[in-house]
């Protein structure tokens, strides 16, 4: 299989042991699940079920963001725990998600679970001289890293803009550096807060992560989301996990192209978001799935309601052709190169005109009905 790797900047073959050992980084859950989610999701679903039919086993582990800034904004807001949030949030995704056929997370871990782990890890990266205290909180420095930047390949400048529009806080008086990221910061009046040898607070966003994959997986054969993640949140994630453990952290790197509406990025915080629940209250699951994939996984794509049209005609079609059985090998060629969906959906439209789609290849995309 081949797959285009962030990293290296180029199509690869990959090359994993059974199982391959996947983290997939999972919602922060203070709002609903969105196009962009589905996308993502989606996108792993289908890799998932390529190596599975190829015999390899998989184990993915799809973390769940349940402390950070954001969630704890949103809980104040509505004057909620953030944990009750979280659950709310989680229970609704979880049923939008096995709506359109996900398989189900190995593991599911909540950062929340973490803090020993996270406490460890920042005490080796401080330890191996690669952060700093200040201010009472715990900063990484990204000058004591050499390679930082080796994911993204991205200008210190680009890195500053980038980590200013996401919340990496680059005026804060209290870094050395305008890169440098938070490991644990003390936590503000009426917000979670554990004991530490820094004293009370909570873990920096990017930390969770490390630690969850670490405790985990150890080393990560396949690592992704969107490509919103790329910086900083993934390259903070390297850096921190290789400056605590010594050892290389990820093998590849996998991103899903940004879902937009009307041009722009569908985002919370722009609130031009197209809900998965609001969805399957019209259409069918298969439709929406079908919608989603059609676009390749390393696109930037906008989302238009005609695409689920479009999705119900071709699976309309699907169904009237019958079972056929041919067109597994194609699609399976298609996956194999750059998990080329959209192409392997152009194979079983073909098979549907020589007069029946084959239920297996179907399924290797996610398809039933």
């Amino acid at each position: 299989m081949k797959i285009f790797d962030t990293a290296k900047q180029q199509i690869v073959t990959m090359e994993a042991p059974s199982p391959v050992r996947i983290y997939c980084c999972g919602i922060t859950p203070y709002d609903a699940a969105h196009m962009g989610h589905a996308s993502v999701y989606l996108t792993f679903d289908v890799l998932q079920r390529r190596l599975n039919d190829m015999g390899i086993v998989t184990r993915c582990v799809r973390n769940v963001t349940d402390v950070d800034d954001d969630i704890l904004r949103r809980s104040k807001e509505l004057g909620v725990n953030y944990l009750d949030l979280a659950a709310e949030e989680m229970a609704r995704f979880d049923r939008d998600m096995s709506a359109l056929g996900l398989l189900s997370p190995d593991s599911e871990p909540r950062a929340t679970s973490a803090i020993p782990m996270i406490l460890t890890l920042i005490e080796k990266v401080l330890d191996n001289g690669y952060a700093y205290e200040s201010g009472g909180a715990v900063y990484f420095s990204v000058s004591s890293f050499p390679s930082f930047g080796s994911i993204s390949h991205l200008s210190r400048e680009t890195m500053i803009e980038l980590a200013a529009e996401r919340g990496g806080r680059v005026d804060d008086p209290a870094k050395r550096d305008p890169l440098d990221f938070v490991l644990w910061q003390p936590s503000l009046p009426g917000e979670p807060s554990w004991d530490s040898r820094w004293g009370p607070g909570r873990p920096g966003w990017h930390i969770e992560c490390s630690a969850l994959a670490v405790r985990e997986l150890g080393t990560v054969d396949l690592h992704g989301g969107g490509s919103d993640l790329i910086f900083p949140h993934h390259e903070c994630e390297t850096a921190q996990a290789e400056a605590a453990t010594g050892e290389p952290f990820c093998k590849y790197w996998m991103h899903v192209g940004m879902v937009g509406l009307d041009g722009v990025k569908m985002s919370k915080s722009l609130g031009n978001l197209v809900f998965v629940h609001d969805l399957l209250e019209k259409w069918d699951p298969m439709v929406i799935r079908l919608a989603v994939i059609s676009n390749h996984y390393r696109s930037d794509w906008d989302w238009s309601d005609n695409m689920l049209g479009d999705a119900a005609e071709r699976l309309e079609r699907w169904k009237r052709a019958g079972e056929g059985d041919y067109g597994i090998e194609g699609v399976r060629d298609c996956l194999d190169d750059d998990l080329d969906v959209p192409s392997a959906l152009e194979v079983l439209d073909k098979e549907s005109r020589l007069g029946g789609v084959s239920v297996p290849a179907q399924r290797l995309l996610g398809v039933r009905y």
